[in-house]
């Protein structure tokens, strides 16, 4: 997964974090693997995967 964050700041969220959750927990019975959600930002990106909040 992958979305921008128009303040330009990448770091992820509450709401990033609780939403990833949710849509790994729903796809997961569906046979889709999530590997990664990346936020991009005016200065970079934030992996949450790297950020292990996944």
């Amino acid at each position: 997964m992958i979305h921008n964050h128009p303040s330009g700041d990448p770091t992820p969220s509450r709401a990033d974090i609780d939403m990833t959750k949710t849509i790994v927990d729903t796809a997961r019975p569906l046979g889709i693997t999530v590997h990664d959600h990346i936020i991009i930002g005016k200065d970079g990106h934030a992996s949450l995967k790297g950020l292990r909040l996944m």
